[in-house]
């Protein structure tokens, strides 16, 4: 018996005691690493919540910037935006009285029939858009550039210190750079599509031009139309004044002195009633005030004065060549366009103002 234990135990430590050493072995080493491993995930994990902790506290802190940068931004770009709006607006109301400069440095064949004029016309739109665009541009394409280009680098510089430092020097190649196109689009074509010209021959000193001048188109107009309603209404003064049986006695029939000489004047503006109705303004002012004239200051002077009358009549018509005709057509063309495009300077520069906040 003791025998048999002697050999397995010899047997035992022969055979297993290197297979039990070396696992004895391998179990340490395993828990070594294992300890190791423990550690570093520990340290790490520390680390990572020190990090996350770190993160999170930039997090609010870029967010708290960005917040801060962007309301400065916010009102830099309305500066800027109401700054256009103020240029193009001032610089468009420059253009706009001197637009008489651009009108005239227009030329054209021209030629009063209408399908010539037509063409005339469709060439000096696209020709007065094209010199105030360029006039505008002139004025202000540049300070606009400028100060976009200058607002972008703003904003840039001001995001940097946000960034990570291996991003901040790449932040220009990342940023396109192009050049800002600011478009006025006046639309002339449009706008004043419905100019019609008056270039028939108006002497200066004629009743019609006479009180357009003194009184103004609008007032001219109505007083025109007063004066007609007037020669219409005063037509049958003449039979009623005349003709006994139209109603009481006529008073040509009364004996009195004063009372015929009423009559007489009754007469004459009956007279000149009629020949109202039957002449132009112009002959019935001649009429009126050459009468009057005749009593104050005698023939010779009226003589004098209807030859000087009819010499500048004479000059006017035979000026009114097809040159005079284009330039007054350029000048009723300036005051057209002068009225039309002070109505859209401020949806202009609005319009410009919102391109730049874009």
């Amino acid at each position: 018996m003791a025998s048999q234990e002697c050999i397995s135990q010899s047997a035992v430590k022969t055979k297993f005691e290197q297979h039990t050493i070396r696992a004895k072995q391998i179990t340490e080493k395993v828990k070594s690493i294992m300890d190791a491993i423990n550690i570093e995930a520990a340290e790490k994990r520390v680390a990572a919540l020190e990090d996350r902790e770190y993160q999170m506290d930039r997090l609010e802190f870029v967010k708290n910037q960005l917040n801060l940068l962007i309301d400065d931004i916010k009102k830099k770009i309305k500066a800027i935006s109401e700054d256009v709006e103020s240029k193009v607006s001032s610089a468009m109301g420059e253009e706009i009285c001197r637009l008489h400069v651009i009108v005239d440095e227009f030329h054209a064949d021209f030629h009063p029939s209408p399908h010539v004029l037509k063409i005339y016309k469709s060439e000096l739109l696209a020709h007065v858009e094209e010199g105030m665009g360029k006039n505008l541009a002139f004025r202000c394409s540049d300070a606009v550039n400028a100060s976009v280009q200058s607002s972008q680098n703003y904003m840039i510089e001001s995001m940097l210190p946000l960034l990570p430092s291996k991003e901040q020097s790449q932040v220009h190649m990342l940023v396109p750079s192009r050049k800002f196109d600011l478009s006025y689009d006046l639309n002339c074509a449009k706008l004043c599509s419905d100019f019609q010209e008056n270039i028939e021959f108006q002497f200066s000193l004629g009743w019609t031009a006479l009180v357009h001048r003194f009184l103004g188109s609008v007032n001219a107009e109505r007083a025109l139309r007063l004066v007609d309603q007037s020669f219409q209404a005063s037509r049958p003064a003449l039979p009623m004044a005349c003709t006994p049986s139209s109603g009481p006695p006529s008073i040509v029939s009364q004996p009195n002195h004063e009372t015929a000489v009423m009559t007489q004047e009754d007469l004459m503006v009956a007279m000149a009633t009629n020949v109202a109705s039957l002449t132009s303004r112009t002959s019935m002012s001649v009429i009126v005030v050459g009468g009057v004239v005749w009593k104050t200051v005698g023939w010779r002077l009226i003589a004098l004065s209807a030859s000087l009358y009819g010499l500048l009549y004479l000059y006017e018509r035979l000026t009114w060549t097809t040159k005079a005709k284009e330039r007054t057509l350029k000048r009723q063309f300036v005051d057209y366009a002068t009225e039309k495009l002070q109505l859209i300077v401020s949806f202009t520069s609005s319009n410009c103002s919102h391109q730049v906040q874009q």
